[in-house]
């Protein structure tokens, strides 16, 4: 584990820069049109060569246990009800143990795809899709469904904590350009075209340690700049252990920056809440820190989103 020099903290943006950036941004990602998204760049060739990244056959989850208690950073946690249960079987014949579980996807404890319809800024969804293209009754342009074939591809994880000699950052701490690209270096890996890139803050273990807060007020997360390393890379996918924005946030009157810039402007999906403390233990004993993975979100009609298990494949 090593160490990153003295921390400066990334400047704020005013309005201006953000939207300077936002149209920078946009621009260089012109080709992540339509419903997939950037995940057109995500050809055959690069599933073809991304299975090359399986060696020891190892499969590890990057996602947390559904929450189901409240707390101060899941005020509406999932709600798991048993339908049917072992007392109401007789002892004989066949019986069948049901339940349900209802869930709001886009909340702060549990691993969840944000669908590109999930970000209206401005009036607008992605690619500038009319934001009345989501109604009461459920989206009808870049949704969930968008993804039924799932997600493939070569994952890079990058260990910020890992790169600044620390278990974890602390609420309110940035990850910037600089430190994706210092992060490829310490590890002795490189993310390229058609890649899914894991940012890992430290969220979760933090979480475990210390117990929950209320992460909507404070959490790490990426500076706005880290996104033109996505865009110069080429990334079609980007997940977190937290939220991928940082709270508070790092520019004036725009609260969650980075799935603006990502998602509308980028047409990158997010996967927020993850959890890499499985992953990252063994990526730094195999000594490579990519790896194949399958992202499979449900086919939820309309939907903003989705519940995912992605599995890292190494």
């Amino acid at each position: 584990m090593g160490t990153h020099g003295s921390r400066t903290r990334p400047p704020r943006l005013t309005a201006d820069a953000f939207d300077a950036l936002y149209r920078r941004l946009a621009s260089a990602t012109a080709w992540a049109a339509g419903e997939r998204g950037a995940l057109i760049a995500l050809t055959p060739r690069h599933v073809a060569a991304a299975a090359q990244e399986i060696r020891s056959g190892r499969t590890v989850t990057l996602a947390a246990p559904v929450e189901t208690s409240t707390g101060p950073d899941s005020p509406e946690p999932a709600r798991h009800t048993m339908v049917a249960w072992s007392e109401q079987a007789d002892d004989q014949g066949l019986h069948f143990a049901r339940d349900s579980f209802a869930m709001n996807v886009h909340g702060d404890t549990d691993s969840h795809l944000d669908a590109l319809c999930h970000v209206i800024y401005h009036g607008t969804l992605h690619g500038g899709v009319d934001a009345d293209r989501v109604t009461a009754d459920g989206a009808t342009a870049l949704t969930v469904e968008a993804l039924a074939d799932g997600i493939a591809g070569r994952g890079v994880l990058l260990d910020i904590p890992r790169l600044r000699g620390v278990p974890w950052l602390e609420p309110g701490e940035h990850v910037s350009a600089e430190d994706l690209a210092a992060a490829e270096r310490s590890q002795g890996t490189r993310v390229g075209e058609g890649d899914l890139l894991f940012v890992r803050v430290g969220h979760r273990r933090r979480r475990a340690e210390e117990g929950p807060w209320h992460t909507a007020r404070a959490r790490a997360g990426l500076h706005p700049d880290a996104l033109e390393f996505l865009a110069e890379r080429r990334v079609v996918l980007l997940g977190g252990d937290a939220n991928n924005d940082t709270a508070p946030s790092a520019v004036d009157g725009v609260d969650f920056p980075v799935h603006v810039l990502a998602m509308h402007a980028m047409g990158v999906h997010l996967l927020d809440y993850l959890q890499f403390e499985d992953l990252a233990p063994l990526c730094a004993a195999e000594e490579r820190w990519s790896f194949f993975c399958v992202v499979a979100p449900l086919r939820l009609p309309a939907a903003t989103g989705s519940p995912v298990n992605p599995i890292a494949i190494l």
